[in-house]
């Protein structure tokens, strides 16, 4: 659960035990501030606002949602797809009243587009301009903003009197300019306008460098002059034997980076359970977030939990009050779980770790698959090979990585990429089956077509291990077995397949159809299955047009249910087959019991001897962002996921690909995508399956 905690402008209030203080200053004006939230998406022509009223001419502004520094809500000059970049996008904000002396405008603002041209321009109009023909005057420039997430705040003094503001934008077609937070600022003296405590649910990591467990949002009202942040007083809780070292970062609205650089305020090694964390560093008029951050010891181990609590925050300022009374905010205690970072951007000189598998064998080892993507994060074709890595223990900890399938290092054949692995276990003979893509050239989703050949489409590889994950043979090619000439590209879904009680190997797949009526070279999941032990494979029916990365399990009755990505967008394919996948019918769950970002995710039926035989779900729990990663819980094979059996494990943003399987007998383990980063957390069953009180 996601809590936040604001303090407000408020009247100053003695601490107990406290002096009355001396009448407070009079309240200071508070600053406007648009979040675009309580607005339709779209385009717009006039849009009234807390900051003023916006007018743009129409297609050249819209309220954009889905992608914000704040909230859900920005807003967009977009540059249409028609253009070719010469054509100039304007938007208008006319001001509720003139600017006073020492007034300033700021906001948060990214490029939607790393190509050239691009520029900005802000400009005031001021009435009684010298030049009555030019009445709009330049104030700044914003033409070094930053690409994505919103890391660009631009901040500018407006002339005394202005009485609107305007900015021109220029991109190349179908890209543009997204703002978000536009505040006016009033001039007099530094205040503190608000103190947010933020508690995102944020598992921390053995092996990662910093691990923000709790933020603290900072708002400076005024224009001259700072506020003293103070001191954290921190008491380390629950797990602190594990805590080498805790850190106060200065940051942004979403948590800083498991790995990579941070600024520093303040840091230290605790030799007890307290810790003082003292910045001399003044807070300037504005928004300012703050993380406190831990690093965990390297041997710590997956599936405890660490307490903190801040007893202090805040300097000698009290909310609301220009005076500077002392002031102590808190206490506030946060818990998150423990978790191992399996693989991390950097690990082996590796770029990014993406598309977890993961499956538990006959020995209850844990074996996890993934794509080890060396000089870049992107898709194939590309230099990604076939990583694995083994636990032992329930997931605690986990050995070095091997790579498992190398296709080759060749630059004219794009590196030979393989990747997208999907991993089972058959349960008869106990062998671990791995499928993947192999790439030869540009053969990847964009670059495969009809044929069957290495240099016409992607081809569809298995390999095996019989030593528990320790070993695997050399890559089999069964293309065809399974694709259609006429396909465009055949390859498994990513993530986990089954063995059904029979013995039957089941993978879940997909294809991209044929150019042309009626498929257009859209995508279809479907499974590929094998009834000889893996010597031989077949392939079912198309779910759905447009259904991709899919996953499948074997219900109580015998059925196959498959639970489909979608990329209409919003929820989840699901259908069911009693012939192994020749026929599909649509489940009354489909495209309404599970929301999805258009993305991966993960299905697993595991019956339990003491918590019963459920379904487990795993994928960010949005219809709009990869975040809130989230594991819901069936009781009643897939008819219903009550809300009551959802729980959130990680609130942040990432590639948002997940994969579940039976850490030990009483937890359930999930191998999921941070940014760039293989993360894996134990959840107790007993956890999962209670209805709260």
């Amino acid at each position: 659960m996601l809590l936040t905690f604001l303090l407000l402008a408020v009247p100053a209030r003695p601490n107990p035990g406290q002096a009355a203080e001396s009448p407070a200053s009079p309240a200071p004006t508070p600053s406007p501030r648009e979040l675009f939230e309580d607005f339709e998406p779209g385009e717009f022509t006039e849009l009234i606002t807390a900051v003023g009223t916006w007018r743009a001419e129409p297609g050249h502004a819209l309220v954009h949602r889905g992608h914000a520094y704040h909230g859900r809500q920005s807003l967009r000059l977009r540059q249409p797809a028609s253009d070719r970049g010469d054509a100039e996008r304007r938007v208008t904000l006319e001001l509720p009243e003139p600017a006073m002396e020492g007034m300033q405008f700021s906001f948060h603002a990214e490029r939607w587009t790393a190509q050239a041209p691009f520029s900005v321009i802000i400009e005031a109009m001021t009435p009684g301009d010298d030049d009555a023909s030019a009445p709009w005057r330049e104030i700044g420039r914003g033409d070094d903003i930053a690409v994505g997430g919103f890391h660009t705040h631009l901040q500018f003094g407006l002339p005394a009197g202005a009485t609107a503001l305007r900015i021109r934008h220029r991109s190349p077609p179908d890209r543009g300019l997204m703002i978000d937070d536009v505040r006016l600022q009033y001039p007099g003296p530094a205040h503190l306008a608000a103190v947010e405590l933020v508690q995102p649910v944020l598992p921390v990591f053995a092996r990662a460098v910093r691990n923000p467990v709790i933020g603290l949002r900072f708002e400076v009202g005024g224009t001259d002059g700072g506020i003293d942040p103070g001191t954290l007083r921190v008491l380390l809780g629950e797990g602190a034997d594990e805590v080498t070292r805790v850190e106060w970062l200065r940051g942004e609205a979403r948590p800083p980076a498991l790995t990579g650089d941070a600024d520093v305020i303040a840091a230290q090694e605790p030799a007890d359970r307290r810790v003082s964390l003292t910045s001399d560093e003044p807070l300037g008029p504005g928004e300012h977030w703050h993380w406190l951050s831990v690093t965990l010891a390297d041997d710590a181990q997956a599936g405890g939990t660490l307490a903190i609590t801040i007893e202090r925050a805040g300097g000698d300022a009290v909310v609301g009050d220009t005076g500077g009374a002392p002031n102590a905010m808190g206490p506030w205690q946060v818990r998150q779980r423990v978790g191992y970072a399996v693989r991390l951007p950097g690990d082996d000189d590796v770029h990014t770790f993406r598309i977890p598998a993961l499956v538990r064998s006959n020995a209850g080892t844990l074996v996890a698959a993934y794509d080890v993507r060396h000089r870049h994060s992107g898709d194939l074709p590309a230099d990604i090979d076939v990583g694995v890595s083994r636990s032992t223990d329930g997931g605690r900890s986990w050995q070095p990585m091997t790579i498992t399938m190398n296709m080759g290092d060749d630059p004219r054949h794009r590196h030979d990429g393989v990747g997208d692995p999907a991993l089972l276990v058959d349960r008869q003979t106990g062998r671990i089956w791995m499928a993947a893509l192999w790439s030869h050239g540009d053969r990847g989703w964009h670059g495969s077509g009809p044929g069957m050949e290495p240099t016409e489409t992607g081809q569809l590889l298995m390999a095996w291990s019989d030593d528990d994950g320790v070993s695997w043979s050399e890559p089999v090619n069964i293309t065809r077995q399974v694709k259609n000439p006429s396909w465009r590209l055949l390859l498994n879904g990513p993530g986990a397949g089954i063995a059904l009680e029979d013995g039957t190997l089941v993978f879940a797949a997909q294809y991209r159809a044929a150019d042309g009526e009626p498929h257009h070279g859209k995508p279809y999941s479907t499974i590929i299955s094998s009834s000889d032990r893996g010597h031989s494979w077949r392939i079912g029916s198309g779910v759905k047009i447009d259904t991709t990365e899919a996953q499948v399990v074997q219900l109580a009755d015998g059925r196959l249910m498959i639970n489909c990505r979608d990329n209409r967008g919003g929820s989840r394919t699901v259908a069911v087959s009693d012939d192994l996948g020749e026929s599909w019918e649509l489940h009354p769950s489909d495209r309404s019991a599970l929301r999805e970002p258009v993305c991966m995710a993960s299905l697993l039926r595991w019956p339990h001897a003491r918590h019963g035989d459920w379904l487990w779900f795993s994928n960010p729990d949005s219809t709009q962002a990869r975040h809130r990663m989230t594991v819901k819980g069936s009781p009643d094979q897939g008819q219903s996921w009550p809300e009551e059996f959802h729980t959130l494990y990680d609130d942040r943003h990432g590639f948002g690909y997940s994969c579940l399987a039976p850490a030990d007998d009483d937890h359930l383990g999930v191998l999921y995508e941070g940014a760039g980063s293989l993360l894996f957390l134990r959840l107790p069953l007993e956890e999962l399956t209670a209805i709260p009180d």
